[in-house]
């Protein structure tokens, strides 16, 4: 009797973790219609919690119900990335849909599973200002445990100001796409 209740009691765990992703709940929005590609290319955005930015980051768009399409990062310069951010400011983000869940059985290097790269430059926020409070609630928002991260280490907000998109959902090549269009594109 007590292995009825363990198996059932792992299946209702089954259940209730569908809609997650390594510990982390997806958000409600539903995917695009590939041909879509401003919109498509937001949702891939505004669902992603991480992302290759020369190292593999943690980042945000927005609060939930408020994507603005632009990643913020909360970084140190105890890190390379930091440190390379403010000498270079070209860096390149890339995020794939595969830590999502939503490709199915799909390989992450398969047209049919999304992947982005935004190229730009990092920008260093002013920690007094509209843009970087917002930043940072998004940040907070979505990686809580940013909030109790070492003062010592002199974490700082920056932006990727997005200059340039490539974006592949499907097969026949990188959708177009300009940041015009990405930008303006609501969720």
């Amino acid at each position: 009797m007590k292995s009825k209740c363990f198996y059932c009691f792992l299946f209702l765990i089954f259940l209730g973790f569908q809609d997650c992703c390594e510990g982390r709940w997806l958000l409600a929005s539903p995917k695009p219609d590939r041909d879509n590609a401003a919109g498509y290319a937001r949702w891939l955005v505004s669902q992603s919690s991480w992302g290759i930015l020369r190292n593999v980051v943690s980042f945000s768009d927005g609060v939930v119900d408020k994507s603005t399409g632009i990643p913020y990062f909360y970084l140190t310069t105890l890190d390379p990335t930091a440190r390379n951010a403010l000498k270079d400011h070209r860096f390149s983000l890339t995020i794939s849909e595969n830590p999502l869940g939503t490709c199915g059985n799909a390989d992450p290097e398969n047209p049919v599973c999304a992947k982005i790269t935004l190229t730009g430059k990092m920008v260093l926020l002013d920690a007094n200002s509209k843009e970087s409070k917002f930043a940072q609630t998004a940040l907070f928002t979505k990686h809580p445990e940013m909030k109790g991260w070492p003062k010592s280490h002199n974490f700082r907000i920056f932006k990727l100001k997005i200059e340039n998109i490539f974006m592949i959902n499907w097969f026949g090549g990188p959708k177009p796409l300009t940041v015009g269009q990405y930008l303006k594109y609501k969720m």
